[in-house]
């Protein structure tokens, strides 16, 4: 098997850090473009594609900020974290993805995350 690499991609995103929030880390936020149904039990979150559910741990959140979750059966030092960033200056807001892969996947994976971040956009009609 093959080493897991880390990678960040991020995307602009017209919304406020408060509304973006909502949709990274409330079930009802996330089952609107990342996944087809979430549920949450005791800081674990369920996440169900075309009925197949995997199960991740929610480790942090910062307020408006960042949620980072961890898959339950993928080794520890593995997760994917999603991390509101506001420009200082111009108030822009982007979304930065950090997740990890092997060498041959990351190029789908990023694709998948481009697919995720597209619907999100249009569910918040930004």
């Amino acid at each position: 098997m093959s080493e897991k690499k880390k990678f960040t991609i991020e995307y602009e995103i017209k919304s406020s850090p408060r509304i973006l929030f909502t949709f990274l880390n409330e079930p009802n936020g996330l089952a609107q473009w990342f996944a087809d149904d979430v549920n949450i039990k005791d800081q674990v979150y369920t996440f169900t594609w075309d009925d197949e559910p995997q199960k991740a741990k929610l480790l942090l959140v910062k307020e408006n900020k960042l949620v980072r979750f961890k898959w339950v059966d993928d080794e520890p030092q593995f997760y994917f974290e999603m991390e509101i960033l506001q420009d200082e200056l111009t108030n822009d807001v982007a979304l930065s993805i950090t997740d990890f892969a092997t060498e041959d996947a990351i190029a789908e994976r990023k694709l998948i995350w481009d697919n995720q971040i597209e619907y999100l956009i249009s569910v918040l009609g930004a």
